[in-house]
């Protein structure tokens, strides 16, 4: 059946995704041993409990000390199926890295192909990179024998860095059915003290200028955000340049149209379980719940449907592709919409470089709720998100990965960290009498330049890596959580609407309730994201998302929504949803059984 399923892949995408070595067969032993000699000195043991900034230092003048020629670092290979930007080869920064790693990483992004397709390809063609975040397709990698397996070296204590991440019960989460653990998920960590000033995730967005024209209400519901929307499209329909303004727009394309489906489970007041909501009110037990039934959902696409009728949705939401939507949004054009902010984040140094940050084109998150008045909100999450489904991996491809799981370590010890995020001292950032950390206008400009950045900046920004506090107590890990410089790179329409609403990070615009900790099993897409279709949930799964990618343009672009919704909800129900939500309660209450 394995073989089968990736074949099946392999011809329904032949697109070529890199030129990378063949895969090789993994050993029948729970990984290649780790290096007990590894001269890489981690910066604390780990632990269950969380990393204590008082317990530093000795990362920074073993890896300063480590010095490697020309000829001693090893040149590997990464893929992400993610958009980015790839970087100027002799890049100031990735070529410091090298000097003290050891390793030099060539990034390849690759935004346009479900990951699980285009890994299904390159299992069958045997070409592989030497890391890879895989994406849903990580559990596939694994299942075909394509990748190292972390167990060893999480063992060792030489790589102490990698063990920290998570605690012994999280680490647990990543193993897979053959009992290995073979990746990490590099996002959503902390180091001693929270400094987040971002929020990096799901919201309802709207430009900061729309909020100024309003005089910065408080928005809370739907009717609300569209009302300001329309009423500002109104009054200027078109930017300085003359180009129309669009009220509201959404993506649907792929695996991104959660940008027009999961806004139900969030509305509701529940944290991003993406495919489920967990309700824990009024039940004996945490029960899972299909969010896509509810009264909030019917509410929802209804209201899309009535400003799409209005003409306050753009007309060709349904339609467009990942790059289509982004230039929309690089235009300055769209006034609002529902997305990930890493989703479309890249295009701020657009805005800076065009000076549209000037004319507060810039966007800020709203947490809308269902009904005015609603209290829960959890639209932003103030605790760590171990997502166990995909991360970094080491494949089998890798001739040396001793060296790979070294280098994946080293870049958690501390100087070369800052290296990544702060990058060169005396040239990117400088440290006052009190040991903190700034920057000059001239450094946060260049850092705002993509050209700037293509040449001397690299962060390897899907490895390995801490939000929170420095070791040394004092810094941020990195400079947009530094309080400083969160402020001074704050363009002045957004300071304005900071100081109008006495906010001091953007997950304040949300509202949402400041719990610190959720449910061990937070969060429970990490195990829809690894389902496939040779399982009858699995298959109910698929069947449902294909499902809601055909409906759910439809009833938002109805004339006849009523209509519309009850031959939705049929197909839907037709899907056999319950099959796929007893499981999702199966591994709800596994993970419950394992945080005891």
């Amino acid at each position: 059946m394995k073989s089968k399923k990736i074949f099946a892949v392999a011809l329904a995408c032949m697109m070529t995704v890199g030129s990378f070595a063949g895969c090789k067969k993994k050993s029948d032993s729970s990984s290649t041993t780790a290096s007990s000699g590894s001269d890489t000195t981690a910066s604390q043991t780990a632990s269950d409990s969380a990393a204590d900034p008082t317990e530093t230092e000795g990362s920074t003048a073993a890896t300063e000390a480590s010095t490697y020629g020309a000829d001693e670092i090893s040149d590997y290979t990464f893929l992400a199926f993610m958009a980015n930007k790839e970087i100027n080869d002799g890049n100031d920064i990735q070529e410091e890295l090298a000097k003290r790693t050891g390793v030099r990483i060539k990034e390849t992004w690759n935004a346009n192909q479900d990951a699980a397709e285009a890994v299904g390809t390159m299992i069958a063609s045997g070409d592989l990179p030497d890391f890879i975040d895989g994406g849903n397709g990580c559990k596939m990698l694994a299942e075909n024998d394509c990748l190292v397996a972390w167990d060893d070296y999480l063992k060792d204590p030489a790589y102490a860095n990698l063990k920290e991440m998570f605690s012994d019960k999280q680490w647990e989460l990543f193993r897979q059915a053959d009992g290995h653990i073979y990746w990490a998920n590099v996002f959503g960590k902390t180091y001693g003290e929270p400094k987040t000033r971002t929020h990096n995730d799901e919201a309802f967005w709207v430009q900061v200028r729309v909020l100024e024209d309003a005089n910065y209400p408080v928005i809370e519901t739907l009717d609300e955000y569209f009302a300001l929307l329309e009423n500002y499209a109104k009054k200027y329909p078109k930017n300085e340049d003359g180009t129309e303004v669009i009220p509201y727009t959404a993506l649907c394309e792929g695996w991104r149209y959660f940008c027009i489906e999961n806004a139900p489970e969030f509305l509701d007041g529940y944290p991003n379980d993406g495919s489920v909501i967990v309700q824990l009110e009024g039940v004996d037990k945490p029960t899972i719940v299909d969010y896509n039934t509810t009264p909030t959902a019917k509410m929802y696409f209804k209201k899309l449907n009535e400003v799409y009728n209005a003409g306050i949705m753009d007309p060709e939401f349904a339609t467009m592709d990942y790059d289509g939507y982004i230039a929309k949004l690089a235009s300055g054009a769209v006034l609002g919409m529902c997305d990930q902010n890493w989703d479309f984040a890249q295009i701020n140094n657009t805005f800076i470089e065009k000076g549209f940050d000037k004319k507060g084109y810039n966007y800020v998150p709203l947490g809308l709720v269902a009904q005015k008045g609603q209290t829960k909100n959890q639209w932003h999450a103030y605790a760590d998100v171990p997502n166990v489904s995909s991360g970094i991996c080491v494949t089998t491809k890798c001739d040396d990965p001793d060296k790979a799981f070294k280098f994946l370590n080293t870049c958690l010890d501390q100087d070369i960290h800052d290296l990544r995020f702060w990058g060169i001292e005396g040239t990117d950032y400088l440290v006052d009498d009190n040991g903190l950390y700034y920057r000059t206008e001239e450094m946060r400009q260049n850092w705002q330049s993509d050209a700037y950045l293509a040449k001397h900046v690299c962060t390897y920004s899907y490895f390995p890596q801490w939000g929170g506090t420095s070791r040394d107590g004092k810094n941020a890990m990195k400079p947009g959580d530094q309080e400083s410089e969160f402020f001074a790179t704050l363009s002045d329409p957004l300071k304005k609407a900071f100081d109008a609403y006495g906010y001091t990070a953007y997950g304040d615009f949300l509202r949402s309730e400041h719990i610190t900790e959720l449910g061990f099993w937070y969060p429970m897409y990490s195990h829809s994201n690894d389902m496939d279709t040779t399982t009858d949930y699995g298959m109910a799964w698929a069947r449902m998302g294909d499902c809601k990618h055909e409906w759910l343009p439809k009833v938002v672009i109805s004339k006849d929504f009523e209509s519309d919704w009850e031959k939705y909800q049929k197909a839907y129900k037709d899907c056999k949803p319950e099959v796929f939500l007893e499981e999702m309660q199966k591994e709800l209450d596994r993970r419950i059984e394992l945080s005891k």
